[in-house]
Parts: structure tokens; sequence; C-alpha cells
């Protein structure tokens, strides 16, 4: 292949000189710029190509009638300055009525290898020249340039060809938003191929840092946007000085203060409708949604009832056993924790009648024959010691258990009237400023031992609650921080001496710091 390249170039350089020194027009053997053709343009392809590519070039129209064979010089910088040839004097293809394809006889690589020169980055002009084959003399020109981008890699396309840009801006979701929403800004930059960054802006300030251009988008997402109207826009900076900068028009947006979540409260009392004095009335609010974050006020007849009680899971609870006796309306407040986000709300009211203890009221006549009899209760050992309490295999908490001490009780009454025990503990104390919560011991009641004639009945177990920290609320029916029943006699029943007992269970958090707690158990028989 090299030695035939060799012989046509030397071929051509032989006619030149000959052409030349009969005084026709000649390919320039140099030139500082090459003048647009004058039959035409040439059109390469491919458009974009390497150093070792030969493009094909077409002619825009024909050759004069005049010409009957064309030829290919290319012109650049370096060693191409003074024009090398890329396809010798040839009339293969040729056309006098419409363009014809030209094929680079060589490509620039091997052009520059042939020439001892190198392909450097600029502009190359390709030039192909219509001829008479015999006198060589050049009967009219095509023309068009590539540009080398590097040693290796060219295009059609002038990288410094002035590119006007066009930039429009989209912004979703539509306006209005509500503020602390995620806007998204999309700008389109035209033509896509355009390099650069966009700044976009709100007014006169900044949204953020300047954002790359990729296939002709650039996009920012934001949740800054502050309440109130803005003036949007996309702001376009080309990579090059040849890439014209350009923004887009305005886009006016109104950002709203959002409303707060609307929320409903209910609220469930038990039990209905009436309770004994004394005993455990517990309070249920729900709060919808679910998610709403704060506490539930619970009131009885306008008054606040403890303290808010901390939402968990949408609901709050609260248990008394000191209501008075009388009529109550009680209700729930939604306090939020943010207002902003959740609206307060209110459950309508629930009414509750507390009746009067009646314990041991009598109507019998009493004369100095009769003895009124009483009601006795005791322990012949005050103190009940429970072993160390031992970690579960689960570690999730401690546990210990132990039997109370036998309590005795006495009814010597007239008129038999029954009898009721209860019993409600404190929280334990190491007596320094530690605490298990007394909601976390339970007790199984049992009846020892009693008469014949007794009617007494064992209370509902209580079960310990799950090591709950302390001052924490107890789940309801848990644990003897509120009042349980150990034993119960029917009226006519309850005369005499009885024994009464109970298992003990208590769960200890694993967070309690080791020491002696000590609670106290207030037993109470009416």
């Amino acid at each position: 292949m090299r030695p035939t390249n060799i012989l046509r170039r030397a071929g051509v350089a032989g006619v030149a000189l000959a052409a030349g020194a009969a005084g026709f027009g000649l390919v320039p053997a140099a030139s500082a710029a090459i003048a647009a053709g004058t039959l035409g343009t040439l059109t390469a392809s491919p458009a974009d190509g390497q150093d070792t590519t030969a493009p094909q070039y077409t002619t825009s129209a024909g050759c004069p009638d005049t010409a009957d064979a064309y030829n290919l010089y290319v012109y650049g910088p370096g060693g191409f300055s003074g024009g090398l040839i890329a396809t010798t004097t040839t009339d293969v293809g040729l056309s006098h009525t419409s363009g014809f394809a030209i094929q680079q006889g060589l490509s620039f690589k091997d052009i520059a290898t042939d020439n001892q020169t190198t392909v450097q980055a600029g502009r190359y002009d390709l030039v192909a020249n219509c001829v008479d084959s015999f006198s060589q003399q050049v009967q009219g020109t095509f023309t068009t340039a590539v540009y080398f981008t590097d040693a290796t890699h060219y295009t059609s396309t002038d990288p410094n060809q002035a590119v006007t840009t066009t930039t429009s801006l989209a912004v979703t979701p539509a306006s209005p938003a509500f503020q602390g929403d995620a806007v998204t800004l999309t700008a389109t930059v035209t033509p896509a191929s355009a390099g650069g960054t966009v700044q976009f802006k709100d007014g006169t300030t900044d949204l953020g840092a300047p954002v790359a251009v990729s296939g002709g988008t650039a996009t920012l997402t934001t949740s800054a946007l502050a309440a109130g109207a803005h003036s949007l826009t996309a702001v376009f900076t080309g990579a090059s000085a040849n890439i014209q900068g350009s923004a887009s028009a305005p886009v006016n947006y109104d950002v709203q203060v959002r409303p707060a979540t609307v929320t409903t409260t209910s609220l469930a009392v038990t039990p209905s409708g009436s309770a004994a004095q004394y005993g455990t009335v517990t309070l249920n609010a729900s709060v919808a949604p679910s998610g709403a974050a704060g506490s539930v006020q619970f009131t009885d007849n306008g008054a606040n009832l403890g303290n808010p009680v901390p939402l968990s899971a949408g609901t709050a609870s609260l248990s008394t056993t000191t209501l008075a006796v009388g009529a109550h309306a009680f209700t729930a407040k939604f306090l939020p924790g943010d207002p902003a986000v959740y609206a307060p709300s209110e459950s309508g009211s629930v009414p509750l009648t507390v009746d009067a203890f009646t314990g041991v009221a009598t109507s019998e006549q009493i004369t100095t024959t009769v003895a009124p009899g009483e009601l006795l209760i005791s322990v012949a050992n005050q103190n009940v010691t429970l072993p160390s309490p031992k970690m579960l295999p689960d570690a999730s908490m401690l546990q210990t258990a132990g039997e109370l001490n036998a309590v005795t009780v006495t009814d010597t009454r007239a008129g038999n009237p029954g009898w009721t025990v209860s019993g409600q503990v404190t929280d334990f104390s190491d007596g320094i400023s530690h605490a298990i919560n007394g909601a976390n011991l339970g007790w199984t009641p049992a009846v020892l031992d009693k008469l014949a004639t007794q009617n007494v009945s064992a209370g509902p177990a209580a079960n310990p609650a799950a090591a709950l920290a302390p001052g924490a609320p107890a789940p309801a029916g848990a644990g003897l921080s509120a009042a349980r029943t150990l034993a119960t006699a029917a009226s006519g029943g309850g005369n005499g001496t009885a024994h009464l007992g109970a298992g003990l269970a208590l769960n200890v958090p694993t967070s309690t710091v080791a020491g002696t707690y000590t609670a106290v158990l207030t037993l109470t028989a009416i």
C-alpha cells in the first residue's frame, strides 16, 4: 500500500511542476487562509472520527464540463500548512451534473506519517479541485473543514463557533405549594449539546450552587422556599466563551403556610354509667390520625384531672380511685405538640355517677344488752421479704415471687353484713433516689381457711405490669398501685374468723440500680 501512495504523490508533484511552468492555475503550495470553494462545499462522512479515519466527501454540485478529473488536498497546522495531497488526481465517480463522492486516499495519520509530520489539534481545510488532467489547470474548487479537538479526534463542527442558547424553566408541583414541600425546578437548555451550568434563582437570591447541564437539562429540588410569592428563574452560563448564556422567563410561584391537620378525639370511661366510691375508674382517649404527636388533658366537670398524658400510638389513659361522690362529666382534650402541624380537638362529654360508699351501715336497734361487734383485720408478721429478682432468659426484665403473710379477718358485727378486704401498694424505694413502680407488683389472692358458716371468696388475680419504669401509668387492671380486692365475704357469710393469703409476683426493670427496695402494702377491710 505505501509504495503505491509514494508513487502517486510523486506523479502529482511532477504534473504540478509542469502545470506551473505552463502558467495555469494551480493548487497553492501554502495558504494562510483557505478561500471558500468557487463551486460549492464538501460534506464529510463520517462527520466525526479519528486520525485513523479516511473520510468520504460529497460535493455540493458537479465539476464544470472543462474538467475531466479531480484531486483532494488537506491544509492545517504544522506540517500540513503547505497542503498535503489526500487523494491523487482521478476521474473515479466524477459527475458534471450533480454532486459526487470523493474518497480520501489515506487516513489523516497516514498522510502525516508519510510526510514526516504529525496531526495536531486545530482546523484542517479540505480542498477538492476540479482539474483538466492534461494541463492540471484548476477549473473550480469545493471546500470544507474538520476540527481536531486533540491529536486523535476530529469533528465537522467548529468547536469555537458561537452557540446561541435559550433556557426555559418548569416548576413542579404546580403553584401553590405548601411550606416545607419539595419543589423541583427543571431548566431546559437548547441546544441540548450546550455544556455549562444553571444557577437557579428566587428573585435575586441564588438557590443552591450552580447545577451542571446534562443532556440539555439541569434540576434542583428544594424544600426551603418560605411562605409567600416567589419569582423563580434559571440562568444558564456556557462552559466556554463561544457558548452564549441565557435566562428563562420568570415563573411566579406561590408558597402557602400548611394548615394544621384536623384531629378528632374520642373518650371511653370504664365502668360506664356509674361507679362505686373508691373504685377504679379508667379514662381511655383515642386521637385520630394515630400519628398525631402531643398529649391528652382529661377533665372532670371542666377541671383538669391530673397532668396531661402523652399520646402513644394515638391513645392515652388515666385511672383514678379518688372521685368524689356525685355526678361527673369527663372530657379528653388533645394538646398537639406542634399546633402548626396538628390542630387541637376535644371529645364529647361522658357522664358518670359515683355512688357513696355504704360499707358498715346498720339500722338495728341497740340496747344495753346487745353488743354491736366489730370488724378487725391484722397480720402476725408485717415484714415480707422476696428473694432477689432473677434475670429472665430473654433479658427483658428481672422477676421474683413470694407469699403474703397470712391476714386475719374477724367479724363479730351484728347483722352479719359481709366485708371486703382490698390492698394497694406504694412504689418500692431504696431510701435514696431509686424506685420500682408499684404497678409491677401483682398477686393471686387465696382464702387460707374459714369457718364452714362463712361465705368467703378470694378476689381476682392482679397480674404485675411488665416492668414499668418509675412514674409510668399502669395498664388497666395491672398491678397493685391501684386498690385491688384480696377477698370478699358475702352478706350473711362474714361473721367469724378467716385467714387470707396471696401469692406475690414482682417484675423489675433491668435498668434498676442495685439496692434493697421497700414498699408498703395497705390492707383495708370494709
